[in-house]
């Protein structure tokens, strides 16, 4: 019997597990510089943009169109071993070039499942703007709201079987080869992506007080969903985030500096020097 749950005990997917490093190296280097272009693309639009309550005057598709940025930036470094193994696995003795179709193939999927979020992501800032500047006080109990659900979030059975999938995803992927063959990749990316954001979802919504366009939160939710995934003691650190997520419900009613991004005070972002 101990054998046996030793056998099936989930193995958290990191660099050197199941690929050559080389090859996982220079795969997931070229998802990471995707990632940095996108970061530099986000702030940029940052800086013009500043944080403000709501979707700041964007519609649906330009608020998309940097969502995705967003997610890019956010996302890929820690989905890029993922992907590798995916791609590696189906297409062994594949050239190049179909290998990084494949990845592409998979990575759109992927950001399919959070540009749907993304939907919902602007109907609620939609929602919060319009709330806020009819009753500006209102602003700090939708900020305690946010860090209460993200926290509960973090600590509910949903986070916890969505981030073994995420940290151990080898026996879905293996699932996932009796697909049929046509848009394979995308589906499997998308599907994968739907537990990303069933794991994710909750640190997604804390930027609703924060500000989206708050480049400091944004990097300090990317480093908490990059180690979650990777770290060893990834689980351990998403409840800690959890507990400390609860307090800052707590907090936000009273403290104004938790909510930057639902006072509408903050002035755009001064160009760098």
């Amino acid at each position: 019997m101990r054998q046996s749950r030793a056998a099936t005990a989930p193995v958290p997917l990191r660099p050197g597990n199941l690929l050559p490093a080389r090859e996982l190296g220079v795969a997931w280097s070229f998802m990471v510089l995707i990632a940095l272009l996108a970061w530099l693309l986000t702030i940029a639009q940052a800086r013009d943009m500043g944080i403000e309550p709501g979707t700041m005057g964007m519609g649906v598709p330009l608020f998309l169109l940097l969502w995705l940025a967003m997610m890019t930036a956010m996302m890929f470094p820690s989905v890029a071993p993922v992907a590798v193994t995916w791609v590696r696995g189906i297409s062994r003795q594949s050239a190049g070039a179909v290998r990084a179709a494949r990845i592409a193939g998979f990575t759109s999927g992927y950001l399919v499942a959070w540009t749907a979020f993304g939907l919902v992501a602007y109907g609620l800032l939609a929602a919060t703007g319009r709330l806020v500047n009819d009753h500006p006080d209102a602003g700090r109990w939708i900020g305690a709201t946010a860090f209460a659900l993200a926290g509960l979030q973090q600590l509910g059975p949903l986070k916890n079987v969505c981030l073994r999938h995420c940290r151990s995803p080898m026996g879905q992927l293996m699932r996932y080869a009796s697909f049929r063959r046509w848009a394979r990749d995308l589906r499997v990316g998308a599907h994968h992506g739907l537990y990303c954001v069933g794991c994710c979802w909750g640190l997604m919504i804390v930027l609703i007080p924060l500000g989206v366009m708050n480049i400091a939160a944004m990097a300090g939710v990317a480093v908490v969903i990059f180690m979650e995934k990777l770290w060893r003691h990834g689980p351990a650190l998403s409840t800690v985030v959890g507990v400390a997520l609860l307090i800052l419900a707590v907090l936000a009613p009273f403290q104004d500096w938790l909510l930057p991004g639902l006072d509408g005070s903050a002035s755009p972002m001064q160009p760098m020097s």
